[in-house]
């Protein structure tokens, strides 16, 4: 014999109406879909283990599902939180004045630009308060320019 459910899934009316409605036509994430498909399941009292079965998704989902239906509301239960995390140091702007000093001229006495100069030169223009090398070469990384090119001078060959 079970225990009795800790967190009941009651839906309006209204609730349940929209829950069918977003099953079934639209677009959503593949994830928002099975929470509505569980909510629907849930509120018709089956069990977390037949929900879990149907849906094709384990009983700890079902059960933090149920939890933040109840706790929160449907659509709470629906959407992912925003997941923690620094904002990034470089913006667009940013992103941009980097790549165009990695491509310009080296300073006097240096043949290339290294990591560390353009980190340091950022800092001293102001774009940045604090930036480090690792930094620079992942944003340096992910541009469509091409920083091994002969004439960039970011990095050689």
């Amino acid at each position: 014999m079970s225990k009795p459910k800790q967190y009941r899934v009651a839906l309006t009316d209204e609730e349940r109406t929209r829950l069918v409605v977003f099953t079934t036509k639209g677009i959503a994430s593949a994830r928002e879909l099975r929470r509505a498909r569980i909510l629907l399941l849930a509120a018709e009292d089956r069990r977390d283990a037949e929900v879990a079965a149907a849906v094709g998704c384990g009983v700890a989902t079902v059960e933090r599902t149920r939890r933040r239906c109840a706790g929160a509301g449907v659509e709470a239960a629906l959407r992912d939180r925003p997941r923690p995390g620094a904002a990034p140091l470089l913006d667009g702007k940013g992103e941009a004045f980097l790549v165009a000093l990695a491509c310009s001229d080296p300073p006097t006495g240096e043949t290339t630009w290294t990591m560390r100069l353009l980190a340091d030169r950022l800092v001293a223009l102001e774009v940045v308060g604090r930036i480090s090398a690792e930094t620079v070469r992942r944003t340096l990384k992910k541009t469509t320019s091409s920083p091994g090119s002969a004439r960039s001078g970011a990095s050689p060959r």
